[in-house]
């Protein structure tokens, strides 16, 4: 299988343990086969493989996401980097061009393009390889996933098939209803829309190249950000004439607010977090180095990381966007590609923060124009180098960089440090990567 995973989100939907570097796809809320917490995306990329070893996936996502998923997967996976938001249809077209151009996919192959965040199981994935064996024997252009709806939504648009087959073309789409026309869909054997397509990597290039004007996947690259910003489904699906819809009827849950989050986390409750006897369905996460203690709630979720603190009933949940984007804070966490970075105070002119590193991994070499940095080794050992000069550095030692000088520092075993910012910027901008 060749699988372009798309990885959006704003991190707004599971506040305060998203943000806008943290989307839902990276939270560990699950628990794997041998009972580790894992993320969305890590529990997708072990799905796929568990069907398909040899399956090809590739993650098309922005590039404040990337650092979360070398960290959560290392280099299994390729990665098509979005130099900005431009919506589905520019991000399948610069991820195909990838494929074709970086990767070597040849254009009679089948891509398949799947969001990373449903909660499924593995059918699911074994329906994605189905589609791609629809497409390889050339009966549609474009190959659709329906799920078949349990209730009459309207939190999703509709694909209303021919017939009731298992495998049928496509009569028309409907537009995000409300409840009663949703009922009259379903009655017409309508499917919910789930943005899984399946087609051959040289019709989708061609189209790419009929609606934009460029050379090559570097061209498209340079161009992305004047590129309109459309869907996949205004742009292709519902202008393709010859397309097909597969029915789907497994486990399939959108996982889009801490209400559907609550149904399918592993754990009522994780972290350091204390429900008395009379608390009734409350699912609670706790990020922090301290206790909460929950008592005589009902049908709730309570969420606290270093971002902030949520109290909310689980079905109000779900319109919790808006405030969210009212408020304007710093992003107090992060996974990085070396591990995690946590602010643990701020005040103004100084940042204090701890970075935990995974053994063998290194932060880049740079250096700040408008800030001096103090680590104090915590834990683990490792290698400081700073304007070329390397150190070994163990728990207890200090190392003072002033503005201007380059550095970095590397981690020969697990290693924590705590980082003092002292500096007028405190802010990423400030940060200028370098060779050594």
């Amino acid at each position: 299988m060749n699988i372009i995973l798309l990885s959006g989100g704003s991190g707004k939907r599971l506040w305060p343990l998203s943000n806008d570097i943290r989307s839902k796809q990276f939270i560990k809320l699950f628990r794997d086969n041998n009972g580790d917490y894992e993320s969305m995306v890590q529990r997708v990329y072990r799905q796929i493989t568990e069907v398909d070893p040899l399956a090809k996936v590739t993650i098309a996502t922005s590039k404040s996401q990337v650092s979360a998923i070398h960290n959560q997967l290392g280099d299994k996976v390729s990665i098509c980097i979005e130099p900005c938001r431009r919506d589905t249809f520019p991000a399948i077209a610069l991820a195909a061009t990838y494929l074709h151009d970086e990767l070597g996919v040849g254009l009679d192959e089948a891509v398949a393009v799947c969001p990373v965040d449903p909660y499924v199981d593995n059918t699911y994935y074994m329906a994605v390889n189905k589609l791609e064996t629809l497409v390889a024997q050339g009966t549609a252009n474009l190959t659709l996933m329906g799920i078949e709806p349990t209730v009459p939504s309207k939190k999703y648009g509709y694909v209303i098939p021919k017939s009731t087959d298992s495998i049928s073309d496509v009569k028309e789409f409907k537009e995000k209803p409300d409840k009663e026309t949703a009922k009259q869909y379903i009655s017409q054997g309508a499917l919910w829309n789930a943005g899984v397509f399946a087609f051959k990597l040289g019709y989708l290039i061609d189209k790419a190249h009929s609606m934009i004007d460029f050379i090559d996947y570097h061209d498209l690259y340079a161009k992305y950000d004047t590129l309109t910003k459309i869907s996949f489904d205004y742009a292709v699906v519902e202008k393709e004439p010859s397309i097909q819809v597969m029915r789907y009827s497994g486990e399939w849950k959108d996982v889009g607010s801490w209400n559907m989050m609550a149904e399918v986390m592993s754990d009522k409750v994780k972290g350091n977090v204390t429900l008395d006897e009379t608390c009734e369905n409350v699912n609670a996460v706790n990020e922090l180095d301290i206790p909460i203690l929950i008592m005589g709630c009902k049908d709730m979720v309570v969420a606290a990381s270093t971002d902030g603190i949520l109290v909310s009933d689980k079905e109000r949940s779900g319109q919790m966007k808006p405030y969210v984007e009212s408020i304007s804070t710093d992003v107090h966490f992060a996974e990085k590609s070396y591990g995690t970075y946590t602010v643990i105070d701020a005040q103004p002119g100084a940042l204090t923060i701890k970075n935990t590193m995974k053994a063998g991994h290194q932060m880049s070499y740079h250096y700040h124009e408008r800030k001096d940095e103090v680590w104090t080794i915590v834990s683990g050992t490792g290698r400081t180098i700073r304007d070329g000069v390397e150190r070994t550095v163990r728990p207890g030692d200090v190392v003072t960089i002033t503005a201007g000088c380059k550095h970095m520092i590397i981690a020969e075993t697990d290693l924590s440090l705590i980082e003092v910012q002292v500096g007028n910027e405190l802010t990423l901008r400030d940060k200028i990567i370098c060779d050594r």
